[in-house]
């Protein structure tokens, strides 16, 4: 069972933002980038309150941006997905975790250490460039669940 209900231009859209946002971390670092995807859309709470599908959260604009640095500035992220990073969206879409991204909705690559707090929620860990962030159990729950 799925972790969220998806169809096929969902799997190219999570495809096509791993890449632009962590093509250079490989594998693996794209995975976490498409968990963290799939975490804001089982959230539905903090900043991702009503976001219920994948083109809600990567289309997502707060302070009249968008969520995600690679929409904003285009780059790799309107190339067209291919079959490597499809074959990772599903997995994330099926049934990919793993620490720090696991239960992460927040990440970022700063120019210097990670901060130990990130929109005032703490810091799990880092994977090469980017640090992840993941809400306090108290203040979204429903990541935690499956």
């Amino acid at each position: 069972m799925p972790r969220i209900k998806y169809n096929n231009s969902d799997v190219a859209l999570i495809a096509r933002m791993m890449r632009a946002e962590a093509e250079g971390e490989g594998r693996l670092g794209m995975l976490m980038v498409g968990n963290v995807i799939v975490n804001r859309v089982k959230a539905n709470c903090l900043d991702f309150e009503g976001l219920r599908s994948v083109p809600d959260v990567i289309y997502q604009v707060q302070g009249g941006n968008f969520s995600f640095e690679a929409v904003q500035k285009g780059n790799v992220f309107y190339n067209r997905a291919r079959g490597v990073e499809k074959r990772l969206a599903k997995q994330v879409l099926n049934y990919w975790r793993q620490h720090p991204s696991k239960f992460a909705l927040w990440y970022f690559n700063p120019y210097g250490e990670c901060p130990s707090t990130w929109y005032g929620q703490p810091f799990t860990g880092q994977f090469k460039q980017h640090c992840y962030y993941e809400p306090q159990a108290n203040t979204c729950a429903s990541v935690y669940r499956w």
